[in-house]
């Protein structure tokens, strides 16, 4: 019976779709692989998200490579505009609302930059969660075995117990790999048919009695 339910931050609570970003701006296929390449798919991102860079550090070295290869004002305005990207979306955070009530434990597991998590941490939706971890605070990124293990240690959790969804398939395989039941996220419904075959029914009535019991505990 599965008690824990963990969730990426970045395309699945919040819009996090690079690729058809760069399509929706720039629609130049051969363009689009090469900003993607200087900016969401590089060093320096993967070092940003773990702590290893600041935004400022990264976005600098970020610009030289741009610079070089004659993109400088096109990567400028992804790193100034990106974010606008990260908008909530509902239909996820009302799964999680949902899951709450049913008594599950929510928490998050994100790559993920310092200032973009203290961003995200001001939305609405964030008291949902009973905890989780960002890798900007422990230096590590998803698919490394060691972030997983973290969640795992750090609230105490059982594997045979915990479901985790992601949208990249890789981390997807990762946490499969560890024993902890994965679903690569494609959107709200399938999600939610997934939560199901699972045998976690968000269309039955909460068992305010068992919340009762885990709010006890806490």
């Amino acid at each position: 019976m599965y008690k824990n339910i963990v969730f990426d931050l970045g395309g699945v609570v919040v819009g996090f779709d690079p690729l058809n970003y760069l399509a929706d701006r720039f629609r130049d296929e051969a363009l689009e692989d090469e900003l993607f390449r200087i900016t969401f798919a590089s060093n320096e991102w993967r070092k940003m998200d773990a702590g290893e860079l600041t935004r400022e550090q990264a976005e600098h070295e970020m610009l030289t490579v741009a610079k070089k290869a004659g993109h400088y004002f096109e990567v400028q305005g992804i790193l100034d505009d990106w974010t606008s990207m990260l908008r909530t979306q509902h239909s996820v955070v009302s799964i999680i609302k949902q899951l709450k009530k049913h008594g599950y434990r929510v928490f998050f597991l994100s790559n993920i930059s310092r200032d973009i998590l203290n961003l995200i941490e001001q939305r609405d939706f964030w008291p949902l969660f009973d905890g989780g971890v960002a890798s900007c605070e422990i230096l590590v990124n998803k698919p490394s075995p060691q972030i997983y293990e973290t969640l795992i240690d750090r609230y105490h959790l059982n594997k045979e117990e915990t479901l985790f969804t992601d949208d990249n398939p890789v981390n997807v395989k990762a946490a499969y790999d560890l024993g902890i039941t994965a679903i690569q996220f494609q959107g709200a419904e399938s999600l939610l048919k997934s939560l199901t075959a699972y045998g976690i029914d968000l269309k039955r009535k909460p068992n305010k009695e068992k919340n009762k019991k885990r709010t006890a505990k806490k």
